[in-house]
């Protein structure tokens, strides 16, 4: 469950918050159709910060319908109050996901004490193993080692979700990580257009957004690093470059709302205050699209 792809989807929903089912559904057969090594529901990319715990609720719902047990279901569950998250963690778990996302979500910024003492509780709260969401960009908060070190001791957190390394090698920082966890901790990686990179040097898993849309060229990127073959790893990435500059430029949350609507999926738009990418750039991710067909 914690190795290879992990596809994280956009989660369509109305301009009330209102998960669409049938189009969620629709993105998560392609998913498992496509075999991905597992869907993270409602991370980042789906949007579960701006949903309400009824919301969340269906979505998980809607995605076991949807899926059944074709593919291993990670499903997000941060929250600004540890209680909420303790409530996300127990609604998942009796709708069916067979794994946990925490992200230490806050407004007062947090202290590595105050975030193991969440994690402890939410994983006192579900026999669920839990991925350890790593985000600082969207958190603001930065896990050190020590702290990293403290919850991959607890039994049922079981894999932690990384940044990009910046300017540490991917591979020097996997050799810190896996001296300091359990054997069989899993380390993967987040920010798709160093994938093949992290995959390369060792990582265990790509938490991946464009593959919650894409999975097809996105699973033979992952295969071809997984395998060790940098040549066709490099050939890969190449073609998703136009993609990654557009994630960059606008943000990937943005524009894969686009590409669900350029591939007939979906038609929602991201949850305001957000703003969709301008339609001046609609062009240009069409071009990125036809590059990986």
């Amino acid at each position: 469950m914690f190795e290879g792809l992990s596809a994280f989807p956009t989660t369509p929903t109305n301009a009330d918050g209102e998960v669409d089912a049938v189009a969620l559904a629709r993105v998560l057969d392609r998913l498992a159709e496509a075999k991905v090594g597992s869907i993270g529901l409602l991370g980042s990319t789906g949007a579960y910060a701006y949903l309400s715990r009824e919301e969340r609720r269906r979505a998980v719902e809607a995605a076991k319908d949807s899926i059944g047990e074709r593919v291993p279901l990670l499903v997000g569950v941060g929250a600004l109050r540890t209680d909420h998250a303790q409530q996300l963690a127990r609604d998942a778990e009796a709708a069916g996901a067979d794994a946990l996302l925490l992200a230490p979500v806050s407004y007062a910024p947090l202290t590595q004490e105050e975030v193991y003492q969440h994690f402890v509780s939410v994983s006192n709260a579900t026999g669920l193993p839990i991925v350890i969401y790593n985000n600082p960009t969207t958190t603001r908060f930065q896990f050190s080692l020590d702290l990293i070190q403290k919850l991959a001791i607890i039994p049922n957190i079981a894999a932690i979700k990384m940044p990009l390394p910046g300017e540490t090698a991917f591979a020097d920082e996997i050799r810190s990580l896996r001296a300091l966890a359990p054997s069989g901790f899993s380390i993967g990686y987040s920010g798709d257009w160093g994938a093949a990179d992290g995959l390369l040097a060792g990582a265990d898993a790509w938490y991946s957004v464009v593959a919650g849309l894409l999975p097809q060229p996105a699973l033979a990127l992952t295969q071809a690093a997984i395998a060790g073959d940098r040549a066709e790893a490099e050939r890969l990435n190449a073609m998703f470059e136009p993609l990654w500059s557009l994630f960059k430029e606008f943000g990937s949350f943005r524009v894969m709302y686009a590409i669900g609507s350029l591939l007939g999926l979906f038609e929602a738009e991201p949850p305001r205050p957000v703003l969709p990418v301008p339609a001046s750039a609609r062009p240009r991710i069409e071009a990125a699209l036809d590059e990986l067909r």
